[in-house]
């Protein structure tokens, strides 16, 4: 295990050395840790059993984090009148795509009830900016743009994992695994979270603010005291029956919208630890789960990932974006940019456990390899689409595109 760690350590720091050469080519942050965790798999450096386990924990606690952090940079009175295209992708394209993934999965699990397939679709429907950083973050991308594809990816997948465990306890219940106690408990998993993150998120940001006000605490304390509101408001929500992962997104919400920008340690940490913990997972997805997603990898999983990322979403967010001024080029951008990462395989991991085991694996595997598709396909493209896109939109003089935006948060570098 020591070794194991020691090589990642290694690795870690040799990649920041030409981190910012490797951002101008194919090779993305995602792709390299995943490989770099096959890689190590293959060797036996590490043990994969304790690999899992390592996994389950860095996992969580990257998703309470970030779900946290995400939220909190959102904006909500300048999402509703300023940001129309994240708007209509998040409250339209996410349920389109989770509808449309249903149908298009189901012939392919046509051994399981279509509450499957919409579980499948769910879980592949949220999108990982970590995955589309040489996109979001290039120059050549009109900032319009890049702030829609980070608003959305920030939001979705939130606003995914009630659907997910309402549909985890759906299935659940057509396996006949415990039906009544699964209804149960994925009404309280979407009520109780929601209601003990946005008390936690509300009280908090205020207690922020007083404490500001009286120069009692500083911007380092700050953040500290923001990760333990993530941390509390997850083991909150279990105490009670609740989602802590919902709760820690309700909470950032709640919390971002009240202390309006006035904790900057947010976007700091999102830029640099948050970083550290999303190669850490990635790492360790590729270390422990994808030799054994590559082995389940059949004809079936494939066509499910490859039209969810070719046909699902460009479908559903073309659909999501009609009456804007989105021309028709930015909709294909918006539909293909849309790559699996961290929150599809930390879904199914969620989930693996609590349903049928054998078709728990099924989803798990179908996730994994849906990640690592994705972050071949998506990596190799970034670049020289956001070049012929940006381009593009030069080429075409002013437009809806290159219209300037306002920040979501003072400082926020979106």
């Amino acid at each position: 295990m020591s070794d194991g760690l020691l090589y990642l350590a290694m690795f870690t720091v040799c990649y920041t050395l030409v981190a910012k050469q490797l951002s101008a080519t194919i090779f993305t942050a995602p792709m390299v840790f995943l490989g770099f965790g096959f890689v190590l798999a293959q060797f036996g450096f590490m043990p994969v059993a304790q690999a899992e386990a390592l996994l389950h924990i860095v996992a969580e606690l990257a998703l309470i984090i970030l779900l946290f952090l995400d939220a909190a940079q959102i904006d909500l009175q300048l999402l509703r009148k300023r940001f129309v295209w994240p708007l209509r992708m998040l409250m339209i394209g996410l349920p389109l795509a989770i509808g449309i993934g249903t149908l298009a999965a189901w012939p392919f699990l046509g051994v399981y009830p279509v509450i499957v397939a919409a579980l499948v679709a769910a879980i592949l429907a949220p999108t990982d900016a970590a995955l589309g950083q040489a996109v979001v973050t290039n120059p050549a991308v009109p900032e319009r743009v890049r702030r829609a594809l980070t608003v959305e990816s920030g939001l979705n997948d939130g606003l995914a994992l009630p659907v997910i465990l309402l549909f985890a306890s759906l299935t659940a219940e057509m396996m006949q695994q415990d039906a009544t106690n699964w209804v149960l408990f994925g009404v309280q998993q979407v009520v109780f979270g929601p209601i003990v993150g946005g008390v936690m998120g509300f009280v908090g940001g205020h207690m922020f603010l007083a404490a500001k006000r009286r120069q009692m605490t500083s911007v380092t304390i700050e953040g500290i005291g923001a990760i333990a509101m993530a941390g509390g408001a997850y083991l909150a929500a279990g105490e009670v029956g609740g989602n802590g992962f919902i709760a820690a997104f309700v909470a950032g919400l709640f919390f971002g919208n009240v202390v309006k920008g006035q904790c900057a340690f947010i976007y700091e940490f999102t830029e640099s630890e948050g970083q550290m913990l999303t190669w850490g997972a990635f790492f360790l997805i590729g270390l422990a789960l994808l030799p054994q997603a590559l082995d389940h990898l059949d004809a079936a999983s494939l066509a499910i990932i490859l039209i969810s990322l070719f046909v699902v979403r460009p479908l559903a967010i073309w659909l999501s974006l009609i009456g804007t001024d989105a021309r028709p080029t930015t909709r294909l951008f918006f539909g293909w940019f849309g790559p699996r990462g961290l929150a599809t395989a930390l879904f199914a991991l969620l989930i693996v456990d609590r349903i049928d085991h054998a078709l728990g694996e099924t989803v798990l595997f179908l996730a994994i390899n849906a990640v690592w598709i994705s972050a071949v396909l998506h990596g190799i493209s970034a670049v020289p689409a956001a070049k012929w896109y940006g381009a593009h939109i030069a080429r075409s003089g002013d437009s809806a595109e290159a219209q300037p935006v306002p920040p979501m948060r003072p400082g926020s570098g979106e």
